[in-house]
């Protein structure tokens, strides 16, 4: 079973960079997962799919996964968004304003 090592991305509903968020290790599905015919969930019997073990550093992840002899990818995180560049909406009525503010 591979387990895979990474640090998730923030949620569609945060907006700034926020505290950094611990990694993660889970399992990847040994089976597929199945739709349950009268309710049409969908489900699998791999119980080691719903274990997720949060780590503060990348390297304890990585060294429970060697001490627990498992093998597992390590996916680094993708480079954040361009810095946002903080202007104030009173920025709009400064008279050292080099354009005319038009609305």
């Amino acid at each position: 079973m591979t387990a895979r090592i990474h640090r998730p991305s923030p949620s569609a509903t945060q907006s700034g960079p926020g505290p950094a968020k611990p990694w993660v290790l889970e399992f990847e599905n040994e089976t597929p997962r199945e739709l349950d015919p009268l309710m049409g969930w969908t489900g699998t019997s791999d119980a080691k799919a719903q274990i997720r073990l949060r780590f503060a550093t990348k390297e304890e992840a990585i060294a429970y996964a060697e001490r627990a002899a498992l093998v597992y990818r390590v996916e680094e995180p993708k480079p954040g968004s361009p810095s946002r560049r903080i202007i104030s909406y009173a920025d709009n009525f400064k008279t050292q304003r080099v354009g005319q503010w038009t609305h």
